[in-house]
């Protein structure tokens, strides 16, 4: 599952009359912080109001509260909006409990919280779930709660998700190699509604409004890290960036008949080897990471048989990526290069000049082609 969540879409949610929700991060972090409290001052504070990494304070409701034994948990029913999330309705908890001071912050996994038993994702093996945005956010609200109370800041944090386990059978977790239960997830703590049709007519008007602005570069990008990444690389203005999400397809056919000079496509590395090998619907329902298709890139790139293989058997695309890099072997120019040329067949010739660069999650530049 992917950690980047598309950025630009708040807006875009008066015009699709959809109900933003909470990631599953931004409840733990909610819990986290009433536990902590509690633990610390003898009550919890309901509704705990918390901080989201773009600036937003949401207040969560607690469903569930416990403290005894020196140790307190929270619990808050995750909402997901008008997203169509395996997690909506879920009660996420947290319990937090003290540790010898200069211990820092540990994370466990509780029931329904998976653990990470392959390499290629964001954490080592062994680790829970729990992905780095919300551990960051998590370690902020109990550093904040110990300022305020006068606590150490050194905690066990236990995060459990109810039914987890049955419920992360409906997600890609188990393939991934994570193992138990549901990936603590959010990258902003906003749940954006996956609306298709009105998703691709945001797609739609966002090219509209970069003509109109007489923009002659857009950037289509799979999300908030690569729209960051297309600023820094090209100092594009806002309205010069399109929130593609998962829709290549999308943008692609809307330039073909509405063209604009230049087009980069900006992207996480395994969605953009999605679209470098055909598919226009880069989301994970739909596609999904052809190892075999890195594989003969990297294999054209100059790896050998045994790298090639170990390409092919890698349990990501992040995980093939950092194999050949290690090797020098430029998997990431490869598929940017060959995400250009699936672009610009899709363009069918329209006056579009089309480049690719490939990213990874903390937004630095992997792969970029040239120019075509």
């Amino acid at each position: 599952m992917s950690s980047e969540t598309p950025g630009g879409r708040t807006a875009q949610l008066k015009h699709t009359g959809l109900r933003p929700g909470w990631t599953t991060g931004a409840c733990a972090t909610a819990a986290t912080t009433a536990a902590y409290t509690a633990l610390l001052t003898g009550d919890f504070p309901d509704p705990v109001t918390i901080t989201l990494p773009r600036g937003q304070s949401p207040s969560f409701a607690l469903a569930a509260e416990e403290l005894a034994g020196g140790r307190a948990m929270a619990g808050i029913v995750k909402d997901a909006g008008d997203d169509p999330d395996v997690t909506h309705g879920a009660l996420v908890r947290a319990t937090v409990r003290r540790l010898p001071a200069g211990t820092g912050v540990v994370f466990r996994a509780g029931p329904g919280v998976g653990t990470v038993t392959r390499p290629g994702l964001p954490l080592p093996v062994g680790e829970p779930a729990v992905n780095p945005v919300p551990r960051r956010m998590m370690r902020e609200h109990i550093a904040r709660v110990a300022e305020r109370y006068g606590g150490s800041g050194d905690v066990e944090i236990t995060v459990a998700v109810d039914h987890g386990a049955e419920l992360a059978r409906s997600t890609w977790n188990p393939r991934l190699g994570i193992l138990g239960g549901l990936s603590v997830l959010g990258t902003t703590g906003i749940v954006v509604p996956y609306s298709c049709s009105a998703w691709i007519d945001s797609i739609r008007r966002g090219v509209d409004v970069a003509r109109a602005a007489g923009r002659t570069h857009v950037a289509a990008c799979t999300g908030a890290t690569s729209e960051r990444t297309a600023v820094a690389v090209y100092g594009l203005p806002e309205d010069a960036l399109l929130d593609m999400g998962d829709f290549a397809g999308a943008v692609l056919k809307y330039l073909r008949r509405h063209p604009v000079e230049r087009l980069t496509v900006c992207g996480g590395f395994a969605k953009l080897s999605k679209l470098a090998a055909g598919h226009l619907d880069l989301h994970s329902a739909r596609s999904q990471v052809d190892k075999g298709f890195l594989a003969a890139l990297a294999g054209r790139g100059g790896a050998d048989r045994t790298l090639t293989a170990a390409v092919a058997d890698a349990n990501t695309g992040l995980a093939a990526l950092q194999s050949c890099r290690a090797a020098g072997v430029p998997l990431g120019d490869l598929v940017a290069t060959e995400a250009r040329d699936q672009a610009l067949a899709v363009l069918r010739g329209a006056p579009v000049a089309v480049d690719a660069i490939c990213i990874d999650r903390a937004g630095a530049v992997v792969g970029r082609s040239t120019v075509a």
